[in-house]
């Protein structure tokens, strides 16, 4: 089993910023990705960044390009998510995933919330 456990949110106003961590435990994957996604309150879960275990291969949501960068350290089994610019709409659930041998995992989810 993998255990994931994301940490960093909070409260923070508009332009500011919060680093999120999110640390993995248990069995560990030969190829994985690790991502982060969001579920805002009324709105569906959507995909913020991904990255793959060799740092080769990084995606962003269009909302958030330019303004949130996703970054790991494998030896530490944690990947990160640096949020800057932060606007009311990026307000949400944040919850850590990893993908690797066939299945996904989840954690908890921290809270954020951008104030105006």
């Amino acid at each position: 089993q993998v255990q994931l456990v994301e940490s960093g949110g909070g409260l923070v106003q508009a332009g500011g910023s919060l680093r999120l961590s999110c640390a993995a435990s248990g069995r560990t994957f030969r190829n994985y990705a690790m991502g982060w996604f969001r579920r805002a309150p009324g709105k569906e879960r959507e995909f913020v960044a991904t990255i793959n275990w060799s740092s080769s291969s990084i995606s962003y949501a269009d909302s958030v390009k330019g303004r949130f960068v996703i970054s790991s350290d494998n030896a530490k089994n944690t990947v990160y998510l640096q949020m800057n610019s932060l606007k009311p709409e990026d307000t949400a659930v944040y919850y850590c995933n990893v993908r690797g041998g066939g299945m996904d995992y989840w954690g908890q989810g921290t809270q954020v919330t951008v104030s105006s």
